[in-house]
């Protein structure tokens, strides 16, 4: 017969809370679970739902031992809040230079004029920046990335478990910083081969300004950068995914091996 006092017993409420805490801050940062559209409490469940899943598995392989007072108790969130913010933060480091390079070459096209709301970030960008976000989110399903992010949190639990000790050495702060530093590399990935030609095509339409005065080159040039940049986003289309897909596949393996 189950015994319900030992099921709700404070230590293990504190440990769910602890476990639930974890998944809150993974959900608030990570691709895909932080967009704008998803609701709240949908999110709410969904990390409820994981945490009631794993934490047999957490109890049965930590040695938890029950804070005595709440700023020990805030003090243990705090700490759990802030592992899974991370692992989600390093995961959402690829959107976010996706998103910066690409709104990179949408101004030098001239469509930074035209916002709406991206799903990412859940602020207004270009529409090009909006078609690629969605590109790399249907490559981030398709290649089960969400996956790697639940299983990166599952074993954070065996290298960094539930309590007082917080193992932030200077090798795992390198790491992350290295993560983020990353985030320059990926936007000129993405917007170097248009922007560099958009740029070498103002410096002709410079030139060609200078040849023929009498030419209004604003009227030429405003369309002409915008059909470039659409024709040169569609030629590059597929060499970008593939490289969106071998990014995220490297950083979350090496999101798996940091925590």
């Amino acid at each position: 017969m189950l015994n319900l006092d030992i099921l709700f017993s404070v230590n293990n409420i504190i440990l769910f809370m602890a476990i639930l805490t974890r998944l809150s801050g993974l959900l608030s940062s990570a691709p895909l679970f932080s967009t704008y559209p998803i609701p709240m409490q949908g999110k709410v469940w969904l990390a409820a739902l994981i945490a009631f899943i794993l934490f047999p598995i957490v109890q049965y392989h930590t040695n938890f031992v029950t804070p005595t007072n709440v700023p020990a108790l805030t003090i243990i969130l705090f700490k759990e809040f802030l592992i899974g913010y991370t692992i989600g933060f390093c995961a959402n480091i690829i959107f976010i230079g996706i998103e910066f390079g690409v709104n990179m070459f949408a101004i030098q096209m001239g469509l930074s004029i035209s916002q709406a709301l991206n799903p990412v970030s859940g602020s207004t960008s270009p529409v090009i920046t909006r078609a690629y976000t969605y590109l790399a989110s249907m490559i981030f399903l398709i290649l089960g990335a969400h996956q790697w992010l639940f299983a990166a949190l599952y074993n954070s639990f065996k290298s960094m478990p539930i309590g007082y000790t917080f193992a932030f050495s200077p090798e795992l702060a390198e790491q992350i910083i290295h993560i983020t530093s990353n985030l320059f590399s990926i936007s000129l990935s993405i917007a170097l081969p248009i922007f560099g030609v958009l740029f070498i095509t103002d410096v002709l339409l410079g030139f060609t300004s200078k040849m023929m005065p009498q030419m209004n080159i604003f009227m030429v040039s405003m369309p002409l950068k915008i059909y470039l940049g659409l024709l040169l986003s569609l030629i590059f289309m597929r060499p970008m995914a593939e490289y969106i897909a071998v990014l995220t596949e490297n950083f979350l393996t090496h999101i798996a091996q940091i925590f």
